[in-house]
């Protein structure tokens, strides 16, 4: 299956480069942030989606829909950076959907979240 191509678009911003870092950009798929990352940082995840079905033949694009997390030390941090890929997506994707924000208990962390539903070609 092909991916939407979360990573490499958030790379090609410089604004997301400024927000979280570009060695390494600090945008990792869900449960690969490694322990003790530098924040604020970025996970992401497929939380839906699928196929464009054809009645003349298969299917040759795929819809996904992408939750994007963003965690941080500070409220602002987290947010400027949760713009910033917001920013970043809107050109080739479509935000679908706020997710809220909040703050974890147990961490401290701070945490803004959206949908993207994105069209990838197969």
């Amino acid at each position: 299956m092909n991916y939407p191509p979360v990573f490499v678009t958030a790379f090609a911003s410089a604004e997301v480069k400024s927000r979280l870092g570009s060695s390494p950009c600090r945008v990792y798929m869900f449960g690969m942030a490694p322990q003790n990352v530098a924040k604020p940082y970025a996970v992401w995840q497929v939380v839906g989606g699928s196929p464009e079905n054809r009645m003349d033949r298969v299917p040759d694009t795929d819809n996904f829909q992408i939750q994007i997390d963003v965690y941080g030390d500070s409220a602002n941090d987290t947010r400027l950076s949760a713009e910033s890929l917001r920013d970043a997506f809107e050109p080739v994707s479509h935000v679908v959907a706020w997710r809220g924000e909040d703050r974890d208990a147990e961490t401290q962390l701070y945490r803004s979240s959206f949908d993207v539903s994105w069209f990838v070609k197969r």
